[in-house]
């Protein structure tokens, strides 16, 4: 079996690298049957080499995703525009980025596009982004509840889906209970990663006339 999974990790890193000569669409790659270990070795291997890979475990399933041009910039979009919030906010914050987080009692392990601790520095976020283009194959919802991630915020089609982590359950929720004051709705008309920095400054001024100071 060892051998067996070597020669597919193999094969599939050959595969990842010729997609990520051509970004422009993301490719995923799923391995079954990978044990703890392994995913740890392929974090070591590949996370130098390959700095646009997203790998997603889920108790021996393993979704190995390169990220097209558009993700990223939709995703610095995002963070920026987070960013400009929680400072208009006067909201302290710790931003981690795409940061690996995982935890081996669940079986479970990560990379958000974009994560957040409220406050100060914690082992795991409080609010995660994700960006979302294509069908992934593992349930990262389902990652995010091991790892008792607060909120999970999912960008696709053009617009924020927020979904909060109740007893043992994420409930589907229209305003985040994390930052109730932040209108989604309206940072979404900011998600313009053809136009950064106008876009995020646009949403600065916005901010500003809305604030009762």
């Amino acid at each position: 079996m060892e051998g067996r999974i070597g020669v597919r990790i193999l094969m599939n890193s050959q595969l990842l690298s010729s997609a990520i000569s051509q970004p422009l669409s993301e490719q995923r790659v799923v391995l079954e049957g990978v044990s703890w270990q392994q995913y740890e070795l392929l974090l070591a291997t590949l996370g130098d080499d390959f700095p646009g890979l997203r790998l997603s475990y889920l108790e021996g399933t393993l979704e190995i995703m390169t990220t097209s041009s558009l993700h990223e910039e939709l995703k610095k979009t995002i963070g920026m525009l987070m960013e400009a919030y929680f400072q208009e906010s006067r909201i302290r914050f710790h931003a981690i980025g795409s940061a690996t987080f995982r935890k081996v009692a669940k079986q479970r392990g990560l990379e958000p596009d974009e994560c957040y601790c409220l406050g100060q520095k914690k082992e795991f976020p409080d609010l995660a982004i994700e960006v979302v283009l294509s069908s992934g194959m593992v349930d990262k919802l389902e990652i995010y509840r091991g790892l008792r991630v607060t909120e999970v915020w999912v960008w696709e089609s053009g617009q924020f889906t927020i979904y909060h982590l109740r007893a043992e359950e994420y409930e589907r929720i229209t305003t985040s209970e994390l930052l109730p004051d932040c209108d989604t709705g309206l940072l979404a008309n900011y998600v313009k990663p053809e136009e950064q920095f106008d876009a995020v400054m646009a949403f600065r001024e916005q901010l500003r006339t809305r604030s009762p100071g």
